[in-house]
């Protein structure tokens, strides 16, 4: 069995600084990895990364993570990686990464995906170029995150982003800006490429449990959404059901 912790949207600022370092000091206890969903920032400026890299330097187990558009806010997302980096957080855009449980492998394929919506209420390539551009990084996101968990070999994999890749978890939020929100696109990337356990943010007042069409769990573990520093997963039999 392999324990994921998880959270997103902790959007950290120097103003919260302390708030989590108390409780993801002892993730260790309870899991095995921990995954951030992304907005890790409030406005993505370096020194907010700075702040959170701070609340999470006695984390003992490793720390992946993907950004969320707060993060991109500032246009220094280069930046923000390097801090967290530089702070042992692996930042994952269209990559994956191995990591080795007590005889078992994870891996983690992640991206920060976009959103374009769902099927009979998503956005198209046609029309203007704006247009046709948005859906493009859309797709571009899911190929991304297709070839990152294609690239895996591993005894348990997650697919990991900010934006929801089903409609489940997007339910209590209003449902006009439920294509800014998610795509459908990453879940035909999850189920075409397979995956035991897809993690993402962003809805604040979503909720918590979804699933993909092919049967891949779906957790929205935005902190609004789980209302605690982060929830376990154990990935057993391909259930990701809560520890």
């Amino acid at each position: 069995m392999i324990r994921v912790a998880a959270v997103g949207d902790v959007h950290f600022a120097a103003d919260v600084a302390g708030s989590l370092r108390p409780q993801l000091a002892l993730v260790h206890e309870e899991a095995d990895v921990l995954l951030l969903a992304g907005d890790l920032t409030r406005l993505g400026r370096p020194e907010e990364a700075e702040v959170l890299a701070q609340e999470l330097a006695d984390v003992q187990v490793p720390i992946i993570a993907v950004l969320g558009n707060h993060d991109l806010h500032a246009n220094r997302d280069k930046e923000i990686v390097d801090v967290l980096a530089a702070g042992g957080v692996r930042v994952l855009e269209g990559e994956a990464v191995r990591v080795d449980v007590d005889g078992y492998s994870l891996g983690v394929a992640g991206v920060k995906g976009f959103g374009v919506g769902f099927p009979g209420a998503s956005a198209s390539d046609f029309g203007e170029p704006e247009m046709k551009a948005f859906v493009a990084t859309a797709r571009h996101a899911a190929d991304r995150l297709r070839a990152a968990l294609e690239a895996l070999d591993t005894d348990r994999t997650v697919a990991l982003t900010h934006y929801s890749p089903v409609e489940g978890t997007l339910q209590g939020e209003r449902l006009e800006i439920w294509p800014f929100l998610g795509s459908y696109l990453l879940a035909e990337a999850i189920d075409a490429a397979g995956a035991d356990l897809a993690v993402h943010g962003h809805a604040h007042r979503g909720t918590e449990k979804g699933m993909t069409p092919g049967g891949v769990h779906v957790r929205n573990v935005a902190q609004a959404v789980i209302r605690s520093a982060y929830r376990v997963y154990c990935l057993t039999d391909r259930d990701g059901t809560t520890c």
